[in-house]
């Protein structure tokens, strides 16, 4: 059905795909699997047409193909379901389901009894049964997968590329679409799955391919691959059986009072109960593959992501209106997974970048000192060796690694109690990881408790006195102390 041989692709010099080739069979069920910046969207969008490659080859039904957009690719019979349907949430089901293909009258008016009849047919055979006169945005997340499944099916689509589709369905939506997935693996049809969730990708998928860094480092038949051996693929880490865990020897002394507790944080869809303590100088990983819950974890105890149920108390005293002003109050700081987007202001100083947060404090009847600003400025430059022309460079303009550090000194200065760190060396390089490695270390004899956040098994074994461990929302272990080992903790990743 479609051969991709030697795919490349590049932004700004950044390679996204190095030469990946892949094969997806007719009637086969194709799992994509990998990482935070494995490469697997950037595939999904050349496949779609949304990107060309930059070299190789795309062979579809057996043709060379060259998408000069997504038109062409529908075009030519290739359908992509984004994990945000891209569908019109304001125009009703039936004429999402069949726009642009409308049975239509004798004077060439569209017939909508016509197309309500056939709508409701097409659904019924996906197991959905609703009202499709309802805009579709009344339905529920599960019920606008299915009627974007059908619409790519109703379309004579050959191939259709479901991106992380199962995000935000409950299990009852799940067995449906399973149901309509293997009612065009009957029809010969094919489907790329792209998926985190181990236990999915097991039920539907036939064969799997893993990406690692623009790579596919593996592809074969799901049947015989255990979910260990998966997870060191995907990871790039190898895999021994772990030893027995160590025997409980003398009762351990009581441990300190938590300087944070987070207690049955959940969120629909995101968060399952979610509970963990830190106490002063501990630094506490957070381990899960992709999408397991880790950044929401951080970002509900942050107050950025509002839960409907749990609590968080800070030095023993329950927030009652937890929201992020809380958090910094309370002397929580958080350096988020994407610094570009949501740490880092570019066009302003690194000066200002590093004073944001504490500018309140900072001020006295509304007037900042530029002399107290430019002390702490240049201490935290400092102890950071933050590499920049001079404070007043854009921040924008500095490496990645300095970014980061201009973020971790924007905390520093409000003299946090507690430091929520996603993904703190993504994307950094080998001799700035190494500095933040250290940096940890010095943090956390200092007193801090410190939440680390890693894709990367041996930077959680190598910085971290616990490791909880999270699988879609909800906390599956933790490992303390001599079980905090790569094996271990790949072994607890690969659970199910």
């Amino acid at each position: 059905m479609l051969q991709v041989a030697g795919v490349l692709k590049a932004f700004q010099g950044v390679v996204a795909l190095d030469h990946v080739t892949l094969s997806v069979r007719a009637g086969e069920v194709h799992a994509l699997v990998g990482g935070n910046a494995a490469g697997k969207s950037t595939l999904v969008k050349v496949l779609s047409g949304v990107h060309q490659p930059d070299a190789g080859e795309l062979r579809f039904l057996g043709e060379p193909v060259r998408f000069a957009g997504p038109g062409d690719a529908r075009r030519a019979g290739i359908a992509t379901i984004h994990q945000e349907t891209n569908l019109v949430p304001t125009m009703s089901v039936a004429r999402n389901l069949l726009l642009g293909r409308e049975p239509r009258g004798r004077l060439g008016l569209i017939d909508s009894a016509a197309v309500h009849a056939r709508a409701a047919a097409e659904l019924a055979a996906y197991g959905l049964e609703v009202d499709v006169r309802r805009p579709l945005g009344s339905l529920g997340e599960g019920a606008r997968q299915l009627v974007a499944l059908a619409r790519a099916a109703s379309a004579d689509a050959r191939l259709v590329i479901m991106d992380e589709p199962t995000t935000a369905l409950d299990h009852a939506e799940l067995e449906t679409l399973f149901a309509a997935v293997t009612r065009l693996r009957e029809q010969g049809r094919s489907v790329i799955y792209v998926t985190h969730r181990l236990e999915e990708l097991y039920g539907i998928c036939d064969r799997v391919t893993v990406l690692r860094e623009g790579r596919a480092v593996h592809t074969g038949p799901l049947a015989g691959l255990d979910r260990l051996r998966l997870v060191s693929l995907m990871l790039g880490r190898p895999f021994h059986p772990a030893p027995a865990a160590p025997q409980a020897g003398e009762p351990a002394e009581p441990a300190d009072a938590p300087v944070l507790e987070a207690k049955g944080l959940t969120r629909h869809h995101m968060l399952d109960g979610v509970s963990l303590a830190m106490r002063a100088g501990e630094v506490v990983g957070l381990g899960g593959l992709l999408g397991a819950g880790r950044s929401e974890t951080a970002r509900a105890i942050a107050g950025v992501l509002p839960v409907d149920a749990g609590q968080v108390t800070v030095a023993g005293a329950p927030v009652r209106k937890w929201s992020i002003r809380s958090a910094v109050r309370a002397g929580i700081g958080l350096v988020p997974e994407n610094r570009k987007t949501e740490g880092i202001v570019p066009t302003l100083s690194v000066r200002d970048n590093i004073a944001l947060a504490a500018l309140p404090r900072l001020s006295r009847a509304g007037i900042v000192s530029d002399a107290q600003v430019d002390g702490i400025v240049a201490t935290f430059m400092r102890r950071l060796g933050i590499n920049a022309v001079s404070p007043r460079q854009p921040a924008g303009e500095l490496s990645g690694g300095n970014q980061q550090k201009v973020l971790l000194a924007r905390w520093l200065a409000m003299h946090p109690k507690v430091l929520l760190l996603d993904e703190p060396t993504r994307g950094v390089d080998v001799a700035t990881k190494l500095e933040m490695q250290a940096l940890l270390d010095e943090l956390a004899v200092d007193g801090l408790a410190i939440l680390l956040i890693s894709s990367d098994v041996a930077e959680l074994v190598g910085n971290c006195d616990s490791v909880v461990v999270l699988r879609d929302g909800a906390i599956t272990e933790q490992l303390t102390g001599p079980e905090v080992t790569e094996d271990r903790l790949l072994a607890a990743l690969a659970k199910d």
